[in-house]
């Protein structure tokens, strides 16, 4: 059974720097503008030998300009809902603020453990302000300060002891980390949202909606992986706010640590640069890609229309040809499902092992039929081939002279493994070895 801690409270308490000081991470943005957080953030922590899960939450506010406000809420109430002790976050250089008191409000229906945290107290006189929040009416008020650590260890040894078990290192440990990338507005939240069945990140026609990596769980259909929302990234140049700019730095490394990348394309704006940089960064991380091409249901079709868009695409990405594309739309929900089956086969792919015995058959074969062209007069005699254990999918040829083998002969043999393999959607490593 999972332990789950909840930090909520109103814009601008210091949320997600309590967040990261728990996590031990910087996972989720911190800025002095208010509404940085909007969807709710996942990380673990470990106190005492007891893990438990933490999840950080937007700012809640009622009657408020924020556009995102309606969706904020709703994701505050998922996470109280889902946690089993709240910390309920004030601000002790403000003092208490109407919006804490109506939030306190909402809190006292709930029969969960909650703890206030007076935040920011960094000075002496600031943690005795805290007493103000006593008329709150909830017992548990603990002065601490998220940023540089004080008063964290008595709210935590509070927080652990409702806990029955000491919970799961890592409870997703071995389960397929999928990130779905792309470029503002292409669907990203929408398509996660539709997977899970639920709301899982606002969705809105505001380009930059999200802006942290929001993890989540699929657990359907006999299929278990991580998905992994991210903001959408742009163009350098237009980068305008730091915050975006943090954003996509969480992409970039929500990228880097998934086994496989879903890249979003808007079928209506078409194959652009931007989603060029994005394939190229995943093939450079040696990762698993999948294209989706979303809002296909608003494409006027002739005859062959899919075939001339994916023509155009692999024109474009080449040599990177073995990623695989699928014309779908979330509105609709077209072929979301072979879009599942499609991402878990190029991660089955990552992970598949060729015997060596049949890899040298049919390999060496292929080598007799058309060997190395010589160089200099010398002939390169290929002997023997194996898949290395390693994370990404790397075959070594031991030879006699392999710094004559070059790269049109390495991309020869690559495609014949593939021919013969299959290997979709994932990058392969060819290394020529002295034997």
């Amino acid at each position: 059974m999972a332990n789950i801690v909840a930090i909520v409270g109103r814009p601008n308490v210091g949320k997600s720097t309590l967040f990261n000081r728990l996590v031990g991470t910087r996972d989720a943005i911190m800025d002095d503008e208010s509404g940085v957080t909007r969807d709710r953030h996942y990380g673990h922590c470990v106190w005492n030998n007891i893990y438990f899960t933490v999840i950080d939450t937007g700012g809640y506010v009622h009657n408020s300009d924020d556009i995102f406000e309606k969706q904020i809420r709703e994701q505050v109430e998922l996470a109280i809902e889902e946690a089993d002790v709240i910390l309920f976050v004030v601000d002790t250089h403000t003092g208490l603020h109407y919006l804490d008191q109506e939030f306190a409000n909402r809190l006292r229906d709930t029969k969960k453990p909650i703890y206030v945290v007076a935040n920011k107290a960094d000075t002496n006189n600031h943690a005795h302000m805290a007493g103000e929040f006593y008329k709150l009416g909830f017992d548990n008020i603990f002065p601490v300060s998220s940023q540089n650590g004080s008063g964290t260890g008595d709210l935590l040894d509070a927080v652990v002891a409702h806990f029955p078990d000491h919970g799961v290192e890592n409870p997703y440990e071995g389960v397929p980390r999928i990130c779905v990338l792309g470029r503002p507005n292409a669907g990203k939240s929408s398509f996660v949202n539709t997977l899970l069945g639920k709301n899982r990140s606002i969705v809105t026609e505001i380009a930059g909606t999200t802006r942290d990596a929001v993890d989540a769980v699929y657990n359907a259909f006999g299929k278990k992986f991580i998905i992994t929302d991210t903001a959408g990234i742009r163009k350098r140049a237009k980068i305008k706010e730091d915050i975006e700019f943090y954003s996509i730095l969480r992409s970039v490394k929500a990228l880097e640590n998934s086994d496989v990348c879903i890249v979003m394309v808007d079928a209506q704006r078409g194959f652009e640069a931007q989603d060029l940089h994005i394939i190229a960064m995943a093939a450079e991380k040696r990762k698993g890609i999948v294209i989706l091409v979303n809002k296909w249901d608003l494409i006027y079709k002739e005859t062959n229309t899919a075939k001339k868009f994916q023509d155009e695409i692999y024109k474009k990405i080449a040599p990177l040809t073995y990623i695989p594309i699928l014309f779908i739309s979330v509105k609709e929900k077209i072929r979301i499902f072979q879009a599942v089956e499609k991402t878990i086969e190029v991660y089955n792919n990552m992970n598949k092992k060729i015997p060596t015995s049949e890899l040298n058959e049919i390999m060496l074969a292929e080598i007799e039929r058309y060997p190395p062209p010589a160089i200099k007069g010398k002939y390169v005699k290929i002997k023997y081939v194996t898949q290395l254990p390693s994370r990404s999918v790397s075959f070594a040829f031991f030879c006699n002279l392999p710094q004559y083998i070059k790269e049109p002969y390495k991309r020869f043999l690559e495609n014949k493994i593939r021919e013969h393999f299959k290997f979709e959607g994932v990058p392969i490593n060819i290394i020529c070895k002295a034997k």
